[in-house]
């Protein structure tokens, strides 16, 4: 007896081993709010992490940590530090966990029934029962589980690109606000100094009873006017650097060491062909391209294969269960099967599910193009009117320009007063501040389109992440900042 149970306890014993070292271990990773806030405190752009990765992704920015940043190196570090970021790449390591899940074959089952009959002694009191059930999945069932997951890996890969092109939208929009009241300050400083020269000769006038109190009064009011509208550009360029570093994912103490280039803002890449926008090959790119677009179509996808999944799950799995039988001293082998019996049922309600899954999938789709469409359209109205009126402002800057220069002449003959020469100068500022008004409005536009066609407008679009293309951003192998997990 003894020797006939022998070899199968080795084998049991075998399996045993083989389950126990294939088995992976938990390990606790805990987060201690405290501990997380300090690293997130102490981020700096001098990051060593970031530094390879503007070194390794733009060569032609290495030493980064150094120099000036702009809107490619930290449209980098906002990939490197932003908290959403790692939530998407947290995404598509799930979803890269689910290909596993759905390959994986199901493990048989083992059973064992031993018995000792208390009165039989000869030839064996032993009765003992080796079932082994073995599950073959019928349908291809397995190579559509696969099918559904690594769409849902293309999915959850263009998530990842979206969240970078939103991550980039971000860091794009606070720089121009930080260029915009920049641009404002210096304009508004020029424009209260001559303020400030008026208000003086007006008061010099005053004195020598040349000039009314009601004049003097009157741009008085005008300088004031002047010194709030610097101190509310001030402000407002403070709250573009703190949004600029929320936008990074960095505390704003990291910005002050650094000197950040809105070079970019002053020559933009080149305008885009409004042909090609309202009705051309890049509108067609946007609705087929963009990676929102991609990312839905994926999802689409997923749902056709969990239907053909549900479809295939009609045909019900096979269980083979070949087992032995030690009976006092008989030997029994035996061949079992098993299989659901589809009659109450054949898996209607679950087809039904994933037919109308598909559904809704299409319908976003739809949704999406249709969404795409009037972005587009809202960007290149926009736009079209924000270059009409730049041309205005300008005309408007050159036509300043020429009763400035005749204003000049006539001083010089001694025609008119320096009265009407500041006069002249303050309109001039006035006009410019105008003119740079425009240019905003020119370039807030252009971001908008950006936004809409996904194609980059500023700064060559060297950090921009797009679908389709190997960009330095897109498939690095990112390493977490600092402070974003638990790890």
């Amino acid at each position: 007896m003894s020797r006939r149970f022998f070899p199968s306890a080795a084998v049991l014993g075998t399996a045993a081993l083989a389950f126990v070292g294939g088995c992976a271990s938990y390990t606790a990773k805990p987060i201690v709010p405290a501990t997380m806030a300090g690293a997130l405190e102490q981020r700096t752009l001098a990051d060593p992490g970031l530094t390879r990765l503007v070194d390794t992704a733009l060569p032609q920015h290495a030493g980064a940590g150094s120099a000036t940043w702009d809107l490619s190196t930290l449209t980098l570090a906002a990939l490197y530090f932003h908290p959403e970021m790692e939530i998407s790449r947290s995404k598509l390591a799930l979803a890269r966990a689910g290909v596993t899940t759905a390959g994986q074959i199901p493990n048989p089952t083992l059973s064992l029934d031993p018995t000792r009959h208390g009165v039989i002694i000869d030839p064996s009191p032993w009765t003992v029962g080796i079932l082994l059930n073995v599950v073959l999945e019928i349908g291809g069932k397995r190579e559509k589980r696969l099918e559904q997951a690594r769409h849902l890996v293309d999915a959850a890969r263009e998530d990842l690109a979206t969240a970078e092109w939103q991550v980039r939208g971000g860091v794009r929009s606070s720089l121009l606000d930080l260029w915009a009241a920049e641009g404002r300050l210096r304009l508004i400083g020029q424009r209260k100094a001559v303020q400030a020269e008026i208000v003086a000769f007006l008061e010099r006038r005053f004195a020598a009873g040349d000039a009314s109190a009601l004049d003097v009064a009157r741009e008085r009011i005008n300088l004031s006017q002047a010194r709030l509208a610097e101190r509310d550009s001030e402000r407002q360029a403070a709250d573009a650097r703190a949004r600029l570093a929320t936008a990074i994912g960095v505390p704003l103490r990291a910005l002050a060491p650094v000197q950040i280039s809105l070079a970019t803002f002053d020559r933009p890449a080149e305008a885009p062909d409004l042909a090609a926008l309202s009705a051309g090959a890049l509108r067609q790119t946007a609705l087929r391209e963009r990676t929102d677009v991609l990312g839905l179509l994926a999802e689409y996808e997923a749902a056709q294969s969990a239907l053909r999944l549900e479809v295939a799950r009609q045909f019900p799995n096979i269980t083979l269960g070949p087992g032995y039988t030690y009976d006092q001293g008989d030997e029994l082998y035996t061949l079992g099967l098993d299989a659901e019996l589809p009659i109450f049922n054949q898996n209607q309600g679950p087809i039904a599910e994933a037919e109308a899954r598909r559904g809704a999938a299409a319908a976003r789709f739809i949704a999406l193009q249709a969404k795409i469409i009037g972005e587009i359209d809202q960007a290149t109205e926009r736009y079209k009117a924000a270059v009409r009126s730049l041309a205005t402002a300008d005309e408007l800057v050159r036509a300043q320009a020429r009763r400035r220069r005749q204003i000049e002449r006539s001083v010089r003959l001694g025609e008119v007063d320096r009265l009407a020469r500041l006069t002249a100068d303050q309109e001039q500022a006035v006009v410019d501040l105008a003119r740079f008004e425009a240019l905003v409005q020119q370039r807030e536009a252009l971001a908008a389109v950006e936004d809409a066609v996904q194609q980059p407008m500023f700064d060559g679009g060297g950090s921009a992440p797009k679908s389709g293309t190997s960009t330095p951003v897109r498939g690095m192998p990112f390493q977490p900042a600092p402070g974003n997990t638990g790890r």
